[in-house]
C-alpha cells in the first residue's frame, strides 16, 4: 500500500509511532512479562478500590505510611546490628528538570487561557462548539464511572488496541479511511450549519437588545 492508503498518511510503523523503546514493546506485547505484570497490578489495584471502598488519597497515604515505616525500622535495626542501611538512591530534583517542567506547564496553561479568552469574547465560534462538546462528553463519562475504573479501562484499551491494530492494520486502514471520509463530510456540513445558526441567534439577540 502507498502512504496515501495509511491513516494520517503515515510512513512509519506502529512501533515507531509509540517511540520504538520499552514503552512501545510493552504496549505491543513484545515484552509479555512486563505487559502482563502491569495488567495484573492494575487489576489488583482496581479490585482493592472496588472491594475495600478505598479512596485514592487513602490508598496512597497507606502505601507511603507502610513504605516509610519499613524503611525507618530497617535503618534503625541496621544501625543497631551494624549492618548496611537500605539501598536507597539519592533522591533529588535537578534545577534543569524543574525549569523544564515549569516551562511546559506554563505553556499549556497559557494556551488554555488564550483559548478560553477567545471563547469568552466570541472570537472563535468553532472552538466554542468543540470545547462544549468535549466538556459534555467528559460530564457524561464522569457520571457513568469513577476515576479509578476509567483509568483501568484506559489502560486496558492502551494495551489491547495498538497490538490489534498492528496485526490487522491493512484491513483496519481501509475501513477507517472510508469512515473518516464520511465523518469528515458530516462534520463539515454540521459545523457550517451549527455556526450559521449560532450567528443568526447572536444577531437576533442583538436586535432584541
Amino acid at each position: 500500500m502507498g502512504s496515501s492508503d495509511r491513516l494520517f498518511n503515515r510512513q512509519i510503523t506502529v512501533h515507531q509511532i509509540l517511540g520504538g523503546g520499552l514503552v512501545a514493546d510493552v504496549m505491543l506485547w513484545r515484552s509479555r512479562i512486563r505487559t502482563v505484570g502491569i495488567l495484573m497490578a492494575a487489576l489488583a489495584t482496581w479490585v482493592v478500590f472496588e472491594i475495600s471502598f478505598y479512596t485514592l488519597l487513602t490508598f496512597v497515604s497507606t502505601v507511603f505510611l507502610l513504605l516509610f515505616t519499613i524503611l525507618f525500622l530497617w535503618a534503625k535495626s541496621a544501625a543497631i546490628l551494624n549492618r548496611s542501611a537500605p539501598p536507597l538512591p539519592h533522591l533529588r530534583l535537578s534545577e534543569q528538570t524543574a525549569n523544564e517542567a515549569a516551562a511546559f506547564i506554563r505553556d499549556q496553561i497559557n494556551t488554555m487561557l488564550s483559548v478560553s479568552e477567545d471563547i469568552a469574547y466570541g472570537r472563535d465560534s468553532r472552538m466554542f462548539v468543540k470545547v462544549g462538546l468535549m466538556l459534555l462528553l467528559i460530564s457524561v463519562v464522569g457520571s457513568l464511572t469513577d476515576l479509578v475504573t476509567l483509568s483501568y479501562i484506559c489502560l486496558v484499551v492502551l494495551l489491547t488496541v495498538p497490538p490489534i491494530y498492528e496485526r490487522y492494520e491493512d484491513l483496519i486502514d481501509v475501513y477507517a479511511l472510508l469512515w473518516f471520509g464520511k465523518l469528515h463530510q458530516f462534520y463539515v456540513s454540521f459545523d457550517e450549519e451549527c455556526i450559521t445558526n449560532f450567528h443568526k441567534w447572536i444577531l437576533e439577540m442583538k436586535k432584541l437588545t
